[in-house]
């Protein structure tokens, strides 16, 4: 039996290259490709792919959300994430939200396809630089325990929003767009977000936003 495969992603030239390494590897066959979310939603459960490729930055809904949406509709579809995002909070978001791998598009041809067969075996492939970042994610010395809440009080209805979407995956440019406010005004609110949660890091602001 082939893996079949479809890919969701919005560069037209790589995901046509794409669409050819699958198409050509033996054990493969290439189901469906679109270029973005709502059309990926919307035929995925019509395709039944064994494997779905998935970047994160797409036009309206982004990668992260398409997964979590995909999971609920197709709980037994594995996702690996093919993307340029090797921050913590991607990562996090991405796996948190269903994603089964998660490989970044340098990845040679070679290592990809391997890394496709390994997650429909029911692996979890990372690109080995983040299967790093996420073992040392893992080793930093644990702080004491927040309340649940504790400093989200303190936030505006702005700043509240800003963090919502931070926990849903979107960067920064993202999050700009859907509020309709400038990139920097973006920067002030997280700025402030981080004073008033007292973390450092989009993961740690994350983290206490989901604890509440």
């Amino acid at each position: 039996m082939s893996i079949s495969v479809s890919i969701v992603e919005d560069n037209d030239k790589l995901r046509g290259t794409l669409a050819k390494v699958i198409g050509r590897a033996e054990g493969f066959r290439f189901v469906s490709d679109y270029a973005n979310a709502e059309d990926a939603i919307a035929d995925l459960p019509k395709a039944k792919p064994d494997v779905v490729l998935m970047d994160i930055n797409l036009p309206g809904m982004n990668g992260v959300e398409c997964v979590r949406k995909l999971k609920n509709l197709m709980p037994q579809l594995q996702v690996m994430m093919l993307t340029v995002y090797e921050d913590t909070a991607n990562i996090f978001n991405a796996l948190a939200a269903g994603a089964n791998g998660y490989m970044l598009k340098r990845t040679p041809t070679k290592e990809l396809v391997e890394a496709i067969r390994e997650v429909h075996r029911g692996g979890s492939p990372m690109t080995t630089h983040i299967a790093r970042l996420v073992v040392q994610s893992f080793q930093k010395p644990v702080a004491p325990a927040p309340a649940a809440g504790e400093g989200l009080a303190e936030l505006s209805d702005r700043e509240q929003q800003v963090l919502d979407l931070l926990a849903q995956g979107l960067i920064y440019k993202e999050i700009a767009e859907k509020l309709g406010i400038s990139y920097e005004t973006v920067h002030t609110y997280i700025r402030r977000i981080y004073e008033k949660l007292q973390v450092r890091t989009r993961t740690e602001a994350v983290a206490k936003f989901l604890q509440r």
